[in-house]
């Protein structure tokens, strides 16, 4: 098949191609490799600025790269907003990758108009990134400026156009597949996240008053969304009553090449604090034997099939809750192997990028061949 991935989210269209490759495929990722993260693509869609200039250079950009985005078998997007443009300018361009390829699958792999629609109006989770138990969290800047642009606003005019005209929607998290098979039951398909297994991986136990080293990467722009503040404000804390016990390493707003080096040899990564699930920062890690800390519910392993391998410290969005969590590990750390062990298991077993690429496959094969699906 000729497939192009357009658009990027933590390497996961990168990550896709790779597989998609090696099952013989031919494969175009096209996107602005999410700017300083730097992910890679092969054609590279920059945007420079807001101003005019810089809009005319990339809108020139943009045009002279459309003639190359046609033909395939396959689109996948990203994300309903899947270029750097404002949402209105962007209809024209679907339309234009409806005509000129066979086919159009939507990954939800992120905020859009569905996601926060439910969220909102239906709140289908026991917590999350717009509420808690104890918190209504609309009003938090990062989060409102989510719910600002999409909920009443032509990204989310968009979002519900191309939901409603592609041929498929894949999601890759349960949180996202509960927010789009309601409307779309028979389009909406969960397919894990692709991650490149590590080899020779060597874990190992903690040495008698070795300290354990936490690992947290920071998007500043997205900290409060993400819950990056309550970790960063609890490793703090753990590390004025545990000074010598533990290590705490920041990485904050590096190109993906330097953040996974910097990964390298931590015990511990603190991922996502109200998420229900791992995403690519936190599988990246696993597969290095790192435990996360972060999204574990029960709901995470049975849309997997899971019941055996528990590698996740689940935790609450809350402060308290974080603490006793990393507290334990520090006084405890010979829980840690296990739980590395665990995380790569559960990488190769349900994130294995061949095997995430055969599942693609196969809903790509049913899209163009209907009758055998």
């Amino acid at each position: 098949m000729k497939i192009l991935l357009l658009g990027e989210y933590s390497n996961l269209h990168a990550t896709l191609a790779e597989g998609l490759r090696k099952l013989g495929h031919q494969v175009l990722v096209v996107s602005d490799g999410t700017y300083i993260y730097d992910y890679p693509r092969d054609i590279a869609l920059n945007r420079k600025g807001t101003g005019r200039l810089a809009t005319a250079g990339y809108v020139m950009k943009l045009l002279r790269t459309l003639p190359r985005l046609t033909g395939f078998d396959i689109v996948q997007l990203i994300n309903p907003d899947f270029l750097t443009l404002k949402a209105e300018r962007q209809f024209s361009i679907y339309r234009f990758l409806r005509r000129h390829n066979k086919h159009l699958v939507l990954g939800a792999f992120g905020n859009d108009w569905q996601w926060v629609k439910r969220n909102l109006e239906d709140r289908f989770m026991r917590y999350g990134d717009f509420y808690t138990e104890h918190e209504d969290r609309t009003q938090v800047p990062h989060v409102k400026k989510v719910i600002d642009e999409w909920y009443h606003s032509e990204k989310g005019r968009l979002s519900r156009y191309v939901a409603d005209d592609c041929d498929a929607i894949v999601a890759c998290l349960y949180e996202y597949v509960e927010s789009y098979r309601p409307s779309y039951p028979e389009k909406t398909r969960f397919i894990p996240l692709p991650i490149v297994p590590k080899e020779h991986v060597k874990v190992a136990g903690k040495a008698l008053g070795e300290p354990v080293k936490f690992f947290l990467g920071i998007k500043r722009k997205i900290m409060e969304l993400k819950g990056m503040d309550l970790f960063y404000d609890v490793l703090l804390e753990l590390k004025k009553n545990y000074p010598d016990q533990c290590e705490i390493t920041i990485a904050e707003d590096l190109p993906f090449a330097e953040y996974v080096k910097k990964m390298e040899g931590q015990d511990v990564i603190l991922d996502q604090a109200y998420s229900y699930t791992p995403a690519m920062n936190a599988l990246e890690a696993m597969s290095r034997g790192i435990v996360c800390v972060g999204g574990g519910e029960p709901e995470n392993y049975e849309i997997l099939g899971e019941e055996e391998l528990r590698p996740i410290i689940n935790i609450l969005p809350d402060k308290k809750d974080i603490y006793q969590a990393l507290e334990q590990l520090v006084l405890h750390p010979e829980r840690l192997l296990p739980l590395k062990e665990q995380s790569i298991a559960y990488v190769e077993k349900h994130h294995d990028y061949l095997k995430v690429a055969q599942q693609y496959e196969a809903l790509y094969l049913d899209i163009l061949n209907p009758q055998h699906g």
